[in-house]
């Protein structure tokens, strides 16, 4: 594909990502590893190579903003009662078949002009970290919530968003999959005060077959959210039971003893 002659200082230059040979980029964000090649996107659709750097297309673009009760998140050990201001963008890093959020987290089907930063279809009014964390304060709430579609695939927004909130004495939330790396929780984890972690199933076959990642990456973030964060990060698990799926009475007593086995608390 042809290069851009120059990039718009409108799109974000990605922080987590690595240079490889020919212009191609590894994106370091989550457990795909992705290699994104000139002019290509990573799987979540939004974390797109141009001139051989990633540039988080989405950075700004606020898909969908609501008030919600902090319970909602679901959070229920975690400031309960407390309002929460929560967003979220385009794209996924998963592919959920019972996705509750498709229209947003399954969008890819846009174009952009990396030398205007214009794209082609609505992605999401403008929302810059300033008007967040405003509209947080305007509304009475002291949290925010990253969420409706996996937060790492916008993680250089959700990081200064994070930042600024936590300047101003707010706390943060992340609503997340579980499929980061260690790269991406270490660069927002002084900003990020809880966790609600899907553990989506118990096998490799449910998530490779209907989230289309793997479950092996979602337990050690568990383990390292529940160990070696734990007292930094609060983090409340979550499994959406799906009959047929994943409501094996034995896997979900294996979840409960893994869950165990990490942290009691």
């Amino acid at each position: 594909m042809e290069q851009p002659a120059a990039v718009s200082p409108k799109l974000h230059e990605c922080e987590l990502y690595r240079p490889l040979p020919k212009g191609w980029v590894q994106c370091t964000a989550c457990h795909h590893w992705c290699g994104v090649a000139p002019g290509e996107a990573g799987k979540c659709g939004v974390r797109r190579n141009y001139g051989g750097r990633l540039y988080l297309v989405t950075y700004g673009k606020a898909a969908a903003v609501h008030l919600d009760p902090v319970e909602k998140k679901p959070l229920y050990h975690f400031l309960p009662g407390e309002p929460i201001l929560s967003l979220g963008t385009v794209g996924c890093n998963l592919f959920c078949k019972f996705c509750q959020n498709w229209q947003i987290s399954q969008f890819r089907e846009f174009k952009v002009n990396p030398e205007t930063g214009e794209t082609d279809r609505y992605v999401g009014e403008d929302w810059p970290p300033e008007r967040v964390v405003e509209a947080a304060e305007q509304a009475g709430a002291r949290l925010i919530a990253y969420t409706y579609n996996e937060p790492v695939v916008w993680v250089e927004y959700a990081h200064d968003i994070a930042k600024l909130a936590t300047d101003r004495g707010m706390r943060n939330v992340f609503v997340s999959s579980g499929f980061e790396t260690k790269h991406a929780w270490n660069y927002v984890e002084p900003y990020l005060h809880a966790v609600n972690l899907d553990l989506k199933g118990f096998t490799e076959t449910f998530y490779r077959e209907i989230t289309g990642a793997r479950l092996k990456p979602v337990l050690e973030n568990i383990e390292f959210l529940g160990t070696e964060k734990w007292g930094k990060v609060w983090m409340e698990v979550t499994t959406l039971l799906i009959p047929g799926h994943n409501d094996n009475p034995e896997e979900i007593r294996g979840m409960a003893r893994f869950l165990a086995g990490v942290n009691r608390n």
